[in-house]
């Protein structure tokens, strides 16, 4: 007789002997037949995608079809719509989406017949818990990090926060015992993701209130995910974790890389450097921060790799270039090369005659890193018009943050450049009151309500007037809103 279980809450980290349970009930995940409610959103599909490539018989269901639910289908997957009781059909197992209510059809049909039922999360702990996980944390470039690292070890299945433009997913569907994770901090589930190799870039405050607004409770969090892993590589530059008393191999930027250069092939931008004791490399980007995110995907290679072929578990903490095999750096070296960006991360979407750019950046550490970028990008194609378009993300996030905002633009702008602002996106957050054009006044920013892609050139509205419009030089849209899509001309 089994039992179903559905999660009624965010987390659930009390919900072992749950799962345990259920784990007894159900075959092994790569032989169960699953069906995945709300299968077109971007989370679910990733499991599903992940577990068929496993070898599991996926079935799902969504509200209305989607590219996913199409992909999905091309490949003989049973998808229904709209939701359904009919589509529960003696799966071994259910998961569900967040947003997926109790009052569900399926999830009702499924309790009537016993068949268990878990939330993405709780998935996800059963997935990781059999895996040999590269987890990648912190609070700016663990999806770029998570993605570079896995064209780097293209054999290890993956699940991304963002779609790889390698591979045109957020789920390399490999089927292999190892995966390279993207773990949230964001809700604490990061310490469910059960690591192997622990990859933390920073550690800088960030969705606090998970953490009772306290900056220790924080810490002791990313202590227990460092704890919990048997090979770390965390970067210096941020002062906790350069500080930890964990065994880490530690990248020092400032030390271990230099020779930093940029240069475009075909309008892409791309960053070389040299790291130190291991030799010299090409990625897509540009930046210090992108030799850094991928100086800490080179090392969790090399290192993982050094370990297999010898057999090691000790954790070192410097950079020792003869511990690496030559064979192995060349490898690591060429499959860098096939990293193409991430979407949404420095995302050129046209280069002629408007260069258009969308950008994922939505904190004032991750707006200042991007504006070096863009700085760079502008002298190597000759453009000095520069207009950045950002979009508020949660009141919460601007207000926690509110002189840090303030300052991130700063040098971004000339005499033929512009900032401008549009409405707070609230995240479902209740709406308070805030004077942008006077707090960024020293920006002379411009006040809108929306932007319209029309062909390669950008209107700017305040409602229905027609404010501006962008024909020449580059935009750069900054925001984790609808800005991407307003960008793009989808909505």
């Amino acid at each position: 007789m089994r039992t179903s279980y559905v999660e009624s809450s965010g987390l659930g980290l009390a919900l072992d002997s749950s799962l345990e349970s259920i784990q007894a009930q159900i075959p092994p995940l790569h032989k169960a037949r699953i069906h995945f409610i709300g299968i077109g959103g971007i989370g679910i599909s990733g499991l599903a995608k992940y577990l068929r490539a496993q070898g599991a018989i996926i079935s799902g269901s969504d509200i209305a079809h989607s590219p996913t639910t199409h992909y999905l289908r091309s490949l003989g997957v049973q998808i229904h719509i709209p939701h359904d009781k009919s589509a529960i059909q003696g799966q071994d197992l259910i998961i569900h989406s967040a947003i997926i209510k109790p009052d569900n059809p399926e999830i009702i049909q499924a309790k009537a017949s016993n068949i268990p039922v878990l939330s993405r999360t709780q998935a996800l702990k059963l997935i990781l818990d059999s895996k040999r996980v590269f987890s990648v944390c912190g609070a700016h470039g663990k999806s770029s990090i998570s993605a570079m690292l896995s064209s780097i070890l293209p054999d290890f299945g993956a699940i991304i926060g963002a779609e790889s433009k390698e591979f045109h997913s957020n789920v390399r569907e490999a089927q292999s015992e190892s995966i390279i994770f993207e773990a949230d901090e964001s809700d604490k589930s990061f310490l469910n993701s059960n690591p192997y190799l622990a990859i933390v870039p920073n550690a800088e405050p960030e969705h606090m209130e998970t953490y009772n607004h306290n900056p220790q409770e924080l810490q002791a969090a990313y202590n227990q995910f460092l704890s919990k892993a048997t090979l770390r590589c965390v970067n210096d530059s941020d002062e906790f974790l350069r500080t930890s008393a964990i065994p880490c191999l530690h990248l020092n930027p400032q030390q271990d890389i230099t020779n930093i250069t940029y240069h475009l092939e075909n309008d892409m931008p791309y960053t070389h450097f040299c790291l130190r004791n291991v030799g010299e490399f090409a990625v897509w980007g540009l930046g210090e921060h992108t030799a850094q995110n991928a100086a800490l995907a080179i090392l969790a290679a090399l290192e993982s790799m050094r370990v297999d072929s010898s057999n090691l578990t000790q954790q070192r903490a410097t950079l020792d270039h003869a511990s690496y095999s030559p064979s192995h750096i060349q490898q690591v070296r060429e499959n860098l090369k096939h990293f193409a960006g991430i979407k949404k991360r420095f995302d050129i979407l046209s280069t002629s005659p408007l260069t258009i750019i969308d950008d994922y950046a939505h904190h004032p550490t991750e707006i200042k890193a991007t504006i070096q970028s863009l700085q760079i990008y502008a002298k190597l194609r000759g453009i000095t018009t520069i207009t950045a378009i950002w979009q508020p993300h949660k009141y919460s996030r601007l207000f926690d943050n509110l002189s840090a905002f303030q300052a991130c633009f700063d040098g971004a702008f000339s005499s033929d450049s512009r900032l401008i602002i549009l409405p707070v996106w609230r995240a479902g957050e209740e709406p308070r009151e805030i004077d942008l054009q006077e707090l960024f006044a020293h920006y002379n920013p411009l006040l809108a309500t929306r932007t319209q892609r029309n062909g390669n050139v950008l209107e700017i509205y305040d409602n229905d007037t027609l404010l501006t419009t962008l024909t020449q030089g580059i935009v750069i849209g900054f925001g984790a809103g609808d800005i991407t899509y307003q960008l793009r001309g989808v909505k």
